[in-house]
């Protein structure tokens, strides 16, 4: 199979965004992050897309971005969290080329998430539970989304961002 995209999928905090540029960076490919490409569609953070429009607004931003972005070529993807919510979302990233889900445990999502500074300003709240136990909720509802998806699955749990890329790049047999 001739391999001319990679979208990367996973929890928040998985380290997606991070592994895209890494790879890029590898493979002399462009990498785009999903959320950032609508943020800067819509001229919004996210949360306020959230706060402003609601989830099924940003769902609906989210999908055209999706697509369009499954068209490119030479690219890494950092999908968001949750953009495998959508089946049309799940048919258009599995057209993707290779799709490598990025996982990782409970505990290194819950500390990597509360790290991340963009988290508090960025990012959404998805339920009114917050921290390990919303983590806990939406693991269980997406990880069979996450597993349909991915023709790859990558554990990121001690792993350094670089040997995350080199780990994949080998596994998808591409030369660095």
């Amino acid at each position: 199979m001739q391999i001319d995209s990679i979208a990367l999928i996973g929890y928040r905090g998985a380290g997606k965004t991070t592994v895209a540029e890494a790879i890029a960076q590898r493979l002399a490919w462009n990498w785009i992050d999903a959320d950032a490409e609508i943020e800067l569609r819509s001229g919004k953070l996210i949360a306020a897309i959230f706060a402003e429009d609601g989830e099924a607004a940003f769902r609906d931003l989210e999908t055209q971005v999706v697509g369009d972005l499954c068209r490119r070529q030479q690219v890494v993807i950092a999908f968001g969290g949750g953009a495998v919510l959508r089946e049309a979302n799940r048919l258009a990233i599995g057209g993707c080329g290779a799709v490598v889900w990025l996982k990782a445990s409970l505990s290194a999502l819950e500390r990597r998430i509360a790290d991340d500074p963009a988290t508090a300003g960025r990012r959404p709240k998805l339920t009114n539970l917050g921290g390990r136990t919303e983590i806990e909720r939406l693991l269980a509802e997406r990880t069979p989304l996450y597993r349909a998806c991915a023709t790859l699955e990558v554990d990121t749990d001690g792993k350094a961002p670089a040997e995350i890329a080199d780990q994949i790049v080998a596994a998808l047999g591409l030369v660095a």
